[in-house]
Protein backbone atom coordinates (compact mmCIF):
# COMPACT_ATOMS: atom_id res chain seq x y z
CA UNK A 1 0.00 0.00 0.00
CA UNK A 2 2.94 2.48 0.78
CA UNK A 3 4.42 1.53 -2.35
CA UNK A 4 1.16 2.48 -4.47
CA UNK A 5 0.77 5.60 -2.66
CA UNK A 6 4.31 6.48 -3.49
CA UNK A 7 3.80 5.96 -6.88
CA UNK A 8 0.83 7.94 -6.97
CA UNK A 9 2.41 11.09 -5.67
CA UNK A 10 4.99 10.87 -8.14
CA UNK A 11 2.54 10.60 -10.92
CA UNK A 12 0.29 13.63 -9.49
CA UNK A 13 3.82 15.34 -9.09
CA UNK A 14 4.52 14.73 -12.62
CA UNK A 15 1.27 15.76 -13.54
CA UNK A 16 1.26 19.26 -12.42
CA UNK A 17 5.13 19.87 -13.42
CA UNK A 18 4.09 18.96 -17.11
CA UNK A 19 0.86 21.06 -17.00
CA UNK A 20 3.23 24.01 -15.42
CA UNK A 21 6.53 24.41 -17.18
CA UNK A 22 7.48 25.44 -20.39
CA UNK A 23 10.50 26.32 -22.27
CA UNK A 24 10.59 30.10 -22.18
CA UNK A 25 13.34 30.79 -24.14
CA UNK A 26 12.15 32.52 -27.38
CA UNK A 27 14.09 33.79 -30.52
CA UNK A 28 13.57 37.00 -32.83
CA UNK A 29 14.13 35.50 -36.21
CA UNK A 30 14.69 37.56 -38.84
CA UNK A 31 15.09 35.87 -42.82
CA UNK A 32 17.38 37.31 -45.82
CA UNK A 33 17.38 35.26 -49.10
CA UNK A 34 20.72 35.98 -50.59
CA UNK A 35 21.55 38.26 -48.17
CA UNK A 36 23.73 40.79 -49.95
CA UNK A 37 23.43 40.08 -53.81
CA UNK A 38 22.62 42.64 -56.47
CA UNK A 39 20.98 39.75 -58.43
CA UNK A 40 19.29 36.70 -57.51
CA UNK A 41 22.93 34.63 -58.17
CA UNK A 42 23.09 32.01 -61.08
CA UNK A 43 23.18 28.77 -59.54
CA UNK A 44 21.45 28.42 -56.59
CA UNK A 45 19.90 30.23 -53.78
CA UNK A 46 21.21 31.16 -50.14
CA UNK A 47 18.62 31.84 -47.21
CA UNK A 48 20.08 32.97 -44.13
CA UNK A 49 17.82 33.04 -40.98
CA UNK A 50 18.72 34.62 -38.09
CA UNK A 51 17.68 33.53 -34.78
CA UNK A 52 18.16 36.05 -31.73
CA UNK A 53 18.50 35.18 -28.00
CA UNK A 54 19.26 36.97 -24.83
CA UNK A 55 22.84 36.60 -25.38
CA UNK A 56 23.90 34.48 -28.47
CA UNK A 57 22.48 34.28 -31.67
CA UNK A 58 22.00 31.06 -33.95
CA UNK A 59 22.70 31.54 -38.35
CA UNK A 60 20.31 28.98 -40.30
CA UNK A 61 22.32 28.84 -43.67
CA UNK A 62 20.37 26.66 -46.41
CA UNK A 63 21.79 26.46 -49.50
CA UNK A 64 21.11 25.32 -53.22
CA UNK A 65 24.28 26.11 -54.61
CA UNK A 66 25.57 22.48 -55.72
CA UNK A 67 24.20 19.67 -52.94
CA UNK A 68 21.65 21.25 -50.71
CA UNK A 69 23.70 22.00 -47.83
CA UNK A 70 21.98 23.38 -43.94
CA UNK A 71 24.57 25.33 -41.67
CA UNK A 72 24.48 25.99 -37.88
CA UNK A 73 26.49 28.31 -36.64
CA UNK A 74 26.15 29.41 -32.81
CA UNK A 75 28.03 32.51 -31.63
CA UNK A 76 27.73 33.58 -28.04
CA UNK A 77 26.88 37.48 -29.83
CA UNK A 78 23.65 38.33 -29.91
CA UNK A 79 24.91 41.25 -32.14
CA UNK A 80 27.18 39.04 -34.98
CA UNK A 81 25.93 39.06 -38.40
CA UNK A 82 27.01 36.75 -41.75
CA UNK A 83 28.67 38.60 -44.68
CA UNK A 84 28.84 36.89 -48.42
CA UNK A 85 32.00 37.99 -50.91
CA UNK A 86 29.60 37.06 -53.52
CA UNK A 87 31.80 36.73 -56.37
CA UNK A 88 34.33 34.65 -54.38
CA UNK A 89 31.12 32.59 -53.39
CA UNK A 90 30.04 31.80 -56.75
CA UNK A 91 33.50 31.03 -58.23
CA UNK A 92 33.22 28.03 -55.92
CA UNK A 93 36.79 27.37 -55.49
CA UNK A 94 37.87 29.49 -52.47
CA UNK A 95 37.16 29.35 -48.74
CA UNK A 96 36.24 32.10 -46.53
CA UNK A 97 33.63 33.77 -49.02
CA UNK A 98 31.25 33.45 -46.19
CA UNK A 99 31.74 34.67 -42.79
CA UNK A 100 29.88 35.12 -39.59
CA UNK A 101 31.38 37.92 -37.47
CA UNK A 102 33.05 38.06 -34.97
CA UNK A 103 34.56 35.76 -35.95
CA UNK A 104 35.90 35.22 -31.99
CA UNK A 105 31.82 34.75 -31.28
CA UNK A 106 31.36 31.25 -33.09
CA UNK A 107 31.01 28.38 -30.46
CA UNK A 108 30.14 25.60 -32.83
CA UNK A 109 29.18 25.47 -36.52
CA UNK A 110 27.79 22.53 -38.10
CA UNK A 111 26.34 21.64 -42.03
CA UNK A 112 24.30 19.22 -42.71
CA UNK A 113 24.51 17.66 -46.76
CA UNK A 114 22.03 16.13 -48.26
CA UNK A 115 24.58 14.64 -51.07
CA UNK A 116 23.41 11.35 -52.99
CA UNK A 117 19.81 9.39 -53.16
CA UNK A 118 21.11 5.60 -53.82
CA UNK A 119 18.03 3.19 -55.08
CA UNK A 120 18.68 -0.46 -55.00
CA UNK A 121 16.38 -3.69 -56.40
CA UNK A 122 15.15 -5.70 -53.49
CA UNK A 123 14.45 -8.94 -55.62
CA UNK A 124 14.52 -11.02 -52.72
CA UNK A 125 12.32 -7.93 -50.23
CA UNK A 126 14.80 -8.73 -47.89
CA UNK A 127 15.68 -4.79 -48.00
CA UNK A 128 19.22 -5.01 -47.83
CA UNK A 129 21.46 -3.27 -50.41
CA UNK A 130 23.50 -5.47 -52.44
CA UNK A 131 25.10 -5.98 -55.85
CA UNK A 132 21.92 -4.66 -57.67
CA UNK A 133 22.29 -1.04 -56.26
CA UNK A 134 21.81 1.27 -58.98
CA UNK A 135 24.20 4.06 -59.70
CA UNK A 136 23.38 7.03 -57.59
CA UNK A 137 21.60 10.29 -58.20
CA UNK A 138 24.42 13.07 -57.82
CA UNK A 139 22.27 15.79 -55.90
CA UNK A 140 24.85 18.44 -56.76
CA UNK A 141 24.51 18.10 -60.05
CA UNK A 142 20.89 18.91 -60.00
CA UNK A 143 19.23 21.95 -60.78
CA UNK A 144 17.81 23.34 -58.03
CA UNK A 145 14.34 25.42 -58.12
CA UNK A 146 14.22 28.99 -56.62
CA UNK A 147 13.28 28.77 -52.52
CA UNK A 148 9.98 29.37 -52.06
CA UNK A 149 9.82 31.32 -48.78
CA UNK A 150 6.83 31.13 -45.99
CA UNK A 151 7.79 33.19 -43.53
CA UNK A 152 11.03 30.93 -41.36
CA UNK A 153 10.39 27.57 -43.90
CA UNK A 154 11.94 27.35 -47.26
CA UNK A 155 11.59 24.91 -49.76
CA UNK A 156 13.52 24.19 -52.91
CA UNK A 157 12.88 21.34 -55.56
CA UNK A 158 15.19 19.59 -57.88
CA UNK A 159 14.11 17.72 -60.98
CA UNK A 160 15.15 13.65 -60.64
CA UNK A 161 14.32 10.91 -62.39
CA UNK A 162 11.19 12.23 -63.61
CA UNK A 163 10.30 13.56 -60.68
CA UNK A 164 11.17 15.36 -57.84
CA UNK A 165 13.60 15.42 -54.56
CA UNK A 166 12.16 18.50 -52.01
CA UNK A 167 14.32 19.61 -48.69
CA UNK A 168 11.65 21.98 -46.81
CA UNK A 169 13.27 23.82 -44.05
CA UNK A 170 11.68 25.53 -40.90
CA UNK A 171 13.29 27.34 -38.44
CA UNK A 172 11.14 28.20 -35.14
CA UNK A 173 11.15 31.09 -32.31
CA UNK A 174 9.73 28.55 -29.33
CA UNK A 175 9.02 25.33 -28.34
CA UNK A 176 6.15 23.61 -30.20
CA UNK A 177 5.56 20.56 -31.98
CA UNK A 178 4.03 19.70 -36.09
CA UNK A 179 1.33 19.58 -36.69
CA UNK A 180 1.84 16.02 -38.89
CA UNK A 181 3.69 13.42 -38.52
CA UNK A 182 6.04 12.09 -36.78
CA UNK A 183 5.22 15.54 -34.62
CA UNK A 184 9.10 16.09 -33.49
CA UNK A 185 8.94 18.30 -30.72
CA UNK A 186 11.53 21.24 -31.60
CA UNK A 187 12.79 24.15 -29.44
CA UNK A 188 14.57 27.57 -30.51
CA UNK A 189 17.87 25.90 -30.51
CA UNK A 190 16.60 23.64 -33.58
CA UNK A 191 14.86 23.53 -37.08
CA UNK A 192 13.17 20.98 -38.89
CA UNK A 193 14.22 19.54 -42.12
CA UNK A 194 11.88 17.22 -44.41
CA UNK A 195 13.03 15.44 -47.57
CA UNK A 196 10.08 14.39 -49.78
CA UNK A 197 10.45 11.66 -52.75
CA UNK A 198 7.72 12.15 -54.97
CA UNK A 199 7.07 10.91 -58.15
CA UNK A 200 10.85 9.27 -58.71
CA UNK A 201 10.36 6.47 -61.72
CA UNK A 202 11.47 3.68 -60.44
CA UNK A 203 14.28 1.49 -61.93
CA UNK A 204 12.84 -1.78 -61.32
CA UNK A 205 9.62 -3.41 -59.61
CA UNK A 206 10.86 -3.67 -56.22
CA UNK A 207 12.84 -0.48 -55.63
CA UNK A 208 13.62 0.65 -52.06
CA UNK A 209 15.71 4.16 -52.00
CA UNK A 210 18.56 5.16 -49.24
CA UNK A 211 19.46 9.03 -48.71
CA UNK A 212 23.14 10.04 -48.41
CA UNK A 213 23.76 12.15 -45.64
CA UNK A 214 27.03 13.94 -44.54
CA UNK A 215 28.00 16.32 -41.51
CA UNK A 216 30.85 18.73 -41.68
CA UNK A 217 32.21 20.40 -38.56
CA UNK A 218 35.08 21.78 -36.80
CA UNK A 219 36.06 20.75 -33.33
CA UNK A 220 33.13 19.11 -32.18
CA UNK A 221 32.26 16.84 -35.65
CA UNK A 222 29.46 14.75 -35.45
CA UNK A 223 30.46 11.20 -35.44
CA UNK A 224 28.29 8.92 -33.63
CA UNK A 225 24.34 8.00 -33.36
CA UNK A 226 22.92 7.18 -30.39
CA UNK A 227 19.45 5.45 -30.45
CA UNK A 228 17.11 5.85 -27.50
CA UNK A 229 14.04 3.97 -26.66
CA UNK A 230 10.48 5.16 -24.98
CA UNK A 231 7.00 3.54 -23.96
CA UNK A 232 4.96 5.99 -25.39
CA UNK A 233 4.05 6.41 -28.61
CA UNK A 234 1.12 9.28 -28.13
CA UNK A 235 2.83 11.43 -30.92
CA UNK A 236 4.19 8.86 -33.38
CA UNK A 237 2.19 5.85 -33.49
CA UNK A 238 3.95 2.26 -33.19
CA UNK A 239 7.39 4.04 -32.89
CA UNK A 240 8.80 3.59 -30.26
CA UNK A 241 12.78 4.97 -30.70
CA UNK A 242 14.74 8.01 -31.81
CA UNK A 243 18.01 8.22 -33.48
CA UNK A 244 20.51 11.47 -32.44
CA UNK A 245 23.57 11.93 -34.32
CA UNK A 246 25.75 13.46 -32.15
CA UNK A 247 29.47 14.62 -31.32
CA UNK A 248 31.66 11.50 -29.26
CA UNK A 249 32.31 14.36 -27.02
CA UNK A 250 29.22 15.37 -26.60
CA UNK A 251 29.32 18.35 -24.04
CA UNK A 252 25.97 21.06 -24.50
CA UNK A 253 27.70 23.49 -22.67
CA UNK A 254 30.05 24.10 -26.00
CA UNK A 255 26.85 24.71 -27.93
CA UNK A 256 27.57 21.50 -30.25
CA UNK A 257 25.64 20.48 -33.38
CA UNK A 258 22.79 17.42 -33.20
CA UNK A 259 20.86 15.33 -36.18
CA UNK A 260 17.15 13.78 -34.71
CA UNK A 261 14.65 11.97 -36.49
CA UNK A 262 12.38 9.14 -35.67
CA UNK A 263 13.21 5.97 -37.83
CA UNK A 264 10.00 6.41 -39.72
CA UNK A 265 8.90 7.52 -43.17
CA UNK A 266 5.64 8.34 -44.98
CA UNK A 267 4.41 6.74 -48.06
CA UNK A 268 1.94 9.67 -48.51
CA UNK A 269 2.15 13.72 -48.36
CA UNK A 270 -0.71 13.62 -45.30
CA UNK A 271 0.62 10.82 -43.38
CA UNK A 272 -1.04 8.34 -42.01
CA UNK A 273 -0.93 5.43 -39.65
CA UNK A 274 -1.24 2.81 -42.12
CA UNK A 275 1.18 4.93 -44.25
CA UNK A 276 4.26 4.66 -42.16
CA UNK A 277 7.27 2.66 -43.31
CA UNK A 278 10.20 2.34 -40.94
CA UNK A 279 13.88 2.99 -41.58
CA UNK A 280 17.28 2.65 -40.97
CA UNK A 281 21.08 4.32 -40.62
CA UNK A 282 24.47 2.87 -41.03
CA UNK A 283 27.01 3.43 -38.77
CA UNK A 284 28.24 7.12 -39.26
CA UNK A 285 32.06 6.69 -41.27
CA UNK A 286 34.64 9.63 -42.32
CA UNK A 287 34.93 11.13 -45.09
CA UNK A 288 37.80 12.97 -46.72
CA UNK A 289 36.47 16.79 -46.00
CA UNK A 290 37.81 18.19 -49.46
CA UNK A 291 35.21 16.10 -51.04
CA UNK A 292 32.49 16.84 -49.35
CA UNK A 293 33.27 20.28 -49.67
CA UNK A 294 33.60 19.62 -53.84
CA UNK A 295 30.04 18.68 -53.75
CA UNK A 296 29.27 21.68 -51.51
CA UNK A 297 29.45 25.79 -52.11
CA UNK A 298 28.28 26.18 -48.89
CA UNK A 299 31.12 24.01 -47.28
CA UNK A 300 33.54 25.52 -49.55
CA UNK A 301 33.16 29.28 -48.77
CA UNK A 302 32.29 28.56 -44.73
CA UNK A 303 35.07 26.10 -43.53
CA UNK A 304 38.41 26.33 -43.94
CA UNK A 305 39.26 23.14 -42.04
CA UNK A 306 36.50 20.77 -41.55
CA UNK A 307 36.14 17.21 -39.88
CA UNK A 308 33.31 15.47 -42.20
CA UNK A 309 31.31 11.52 -41.39
CA UNK A 310 29.19 10.30 -43.57
CA UNK A 311 25.63 8.21 -43.24
CA UNK A 312 22.95 6.06 -45.35
CA UNK A 313 18.90 6.41 -44.38
CA UNK A 314 17.48 3.21 -45.93
CA UNK A 315 13.49 3.40 -46.32
CA UNK A 316 11.21 0.41 -45.84
CA UNK A 317 12.25 -2.81 -44.03
CA UNK A 318 11.72 -6.71 -45.44
CA UNK A 319 8.23 -7.20 -46.27
CA UNK A 320 7.46 -3.63 -46.48
CA UNK A 321 6.06 -2.06 -49.75
CA UNK A 322 7.79 -0.96 -51.91
CA UNK A 323 8.76 2.33 -53.09
CA UNK A 324 6.81 1.60 -56.63
CA UNK A 325 3.61 1.48 -54.37
CA UNK A 326 2.88 4.78 -53.95
CA UNK A 327 6.36 6.62 -55.97
CA UNK A 328 6.13 8.96 -52.77
CA UNK A 329 8.31 9.22 -49.21
CA UNK A 330 8.57 12.15 -47.02
CA UNK A 331 11.42 11.61 -43.77
CA UNK A 332 11.90 14.17 -41.18
CA UNK A 333 14.79 15.41 -39.14
CA UNK A 334 15.68 18.02 -36.20
CA UNK A 335 19.30 19.90 -36.56
CA UNK A 336 19.99 22.16 -33.91
CA UNK A 337 22.62 23.36 -30.93
CA UNK A 338 22.39 22.07 -27.08
CA UNK A 339 20.73 19.34 -25.98
CA UNK A 340 18.20 17.29 -28.11
CA UNK A 341 15.12 17.77 -27.22
CA UNK A 342 13.79 14.74 -25.92
CA UNK A 343 9.49 13.57 -25.17
CA UNK A 344 8.14 13.05 -21.86
CA UNK A 345 4.89 11.77 -20.59
CA UNK A 346 2.61 14.77 -22.01
CA UNK A 347 -0.07 15.19 -19.03
CA UNK A 348 -2.80 13.49 -21.28
CA UNK A 349 -0.70 10.11 -20.79
CA UNK A 350 -0.36 10.96 -16.89
CA UNK A 351 -3.33 11.65 -16.70
CA UNK A 352 -4.40 8.37 -17.61
CA UNK A 353 -1.91 6.50 -15.34
CA UNK A 354 -3.15 8.50 -12.75
CA UNK A 355 -6.40 7.36 -12.91
CA UNK A 356 -5.47 3.69 -13.91
CA UNK A 357 -3.80 3.80 -10.58
CA UNK A 358 -5.60 5.41 -8.47
CA UNK A 359 -9.08 4.44 -8.76
CA UNK A 360 -7.81 0.62 -7.45
CA UNK A 361 -6.34 2.67 -4.47
CA UNK A 362 -9.46 4.53 -3.59
CA UNK A 363 -11.32 0.95 -4.03
CA UNK A 364 -8.93 -0.11 -1.59
CA UNK A 365 -9.00 2.71 0.45
CA UNK A 366 -12.73 2.26 0.77
CA UNK A 367 -12.54 -1.00 1.35
CA UNK A 368 -9.93 -1.03 4.60
CA UNK A 369 -12.37 2.17 5.84
CA UNK A 370 -15.50 0.06 5.37
CA UNK A 371 -13.41 -3.36 6.92
CA UNK A 372 -12.43 -0.90 9.70
CA UNK A 373 -15.87 0.53 10.66
CA UNK A 374 -17.43 -2.84 10.65
CA UNK A 375 -14.95 -3.95 13.30
CA UNK A 376 -15.21 -1.60 15.27
CA UNK A 377 -19.00 -1.37 15.41
CA UNK A 378 -18.83 -5.49 16.06
CA UNK A 379 -16.55 -4.80 18.94
CA UNK A 380 -18.35 -1.97 20.31
CA UNK A 381 -21.58 -4.41 20.34
CA UNK A 382 -19.92 -7.26 22.34
CA UNK A 383 -18.36 -4.74 24.71
CA UNK A 384 -21.97 -4.52 27.13
CA UNK A 385 -22.90 -7.38 29.57
CA UNK A 386 -26.60 -8.36 29.03
CA UNK A 387 -29.13 -7.05 31.91
CA UNK A 388 -31.49 -9.48 33.69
Amino acid sequence: MAAVLRLYGTLIVLLFSAVSVSDASTRKLSVQLNPGAVAPPTGGDLLHVRAEGHNDTLHFLLCSQGAPTLLLVHTNDSSSSVSVNWPLFLSRNASGSLQVEPASSILSSAALVFSRLLEYNDINNTAEVTSDLFSPYELHNVSWSRMQLSGASARLCGAVAGGSVCVHLSVFESEGRAEMWPRLLHTANSSQIEVWLDSLSPRAARSRFLLELQAVGGAYALNRVEVHRSIDDEFTPSIFKVSQWLSADDDSSHGQGFVLWKPVAYRHLLPALEDATPCRHSDPRPLEGEAVAAVSGLVRAFFTKEEAYGLNVSFGLAGQPFYNSTKFLSWTALVGVGLAPADTFSPLVLTIMAVGLGTPLVILMMGGVYVGTRRRLASLATSYEPIN
